[in-house]
């Protein structure tokens, strides 16, 4: 069983594409736990908070992992990985808890989908920064190369992410990737 993970700045699309990931490879994906968290806790966090998030999201994707091998299925989408808490908490709070680093170190995905800045802006409540996009970009750009990871910049439209992404992941389960374009669901 593959994992995979979209990773990069807000407003990029990666529920999205996680979503459609999933609904292509009649799949499941791991929602974003920091969403559900502050949706319900309210928009202000302290690194407490991260530390609950980070708990959240692993036991989340653990689980989606165990019932997917159970499914047997190819792959399991992830709509966030620890490396979004990392650049998180170092830019709101200066610094990163060691468990949080060690735990990153130890996160193995088979492939990482990181999305560009090239969406327009969404509007959202819990989102923090429009106008640093490319600034966090390019973070987590350094970040994927510095740990070596097996990642790629999927941009585009909708309809392109999501054909750049099913390349991707056919490459690695080893199909012949589509020639056709893959269509967004209506």
């Amino acid at each position: 069983m593959l994992r995979v993970a979209l990773t990069g700045p807000e407003s990029t699309g990666k529920t999205t594409l996680s979503r459609l990931l999933a609904e292509h490879y009649c799949t499941s994906w791991v929602p974003e736990y920091a969403r559900q968290y502050l949706e319900t806790q309210g928009p202000n966090y302290t690194v407490h908070d991260l530390e609950k998030i980070t708990r959240g999201q692993l036991q989340a994707e653990e689980d989606a992992f165990r019932q997917a091998q159970r499914l047997g299925l190819p792959v399991v989408f992830c709509d966030t990985d620890l490396l979004v808490i990392k650049i998180w908490s170092e830019h709101a709070f200066g610094y990163c808890p060691d468990w949080i680093l060690r735990r990153l170190e130890q996160q193995q995905y088979d492939l990482i989908l990181l999305l560009s800045v090239d969406l327009p802006w969404s509007p959202d409540p819990l989102r923090e920064h429009p106008n640093h996009r490319q600034y966090f970009f390019d973070l987590y750009r350094r970040e994927l190369r510095g740990q070596l990871s097996n990642f790629t910049e999927i941009r585009g439209v909708p309809a392109e992410r999501l054909e750049q992404a099913v390349f991707h992941v056919d490459m690695l389960l080893g199909r012949e990737p589509e020639l056709s374009p893959v269509v967004l669901p209506a």
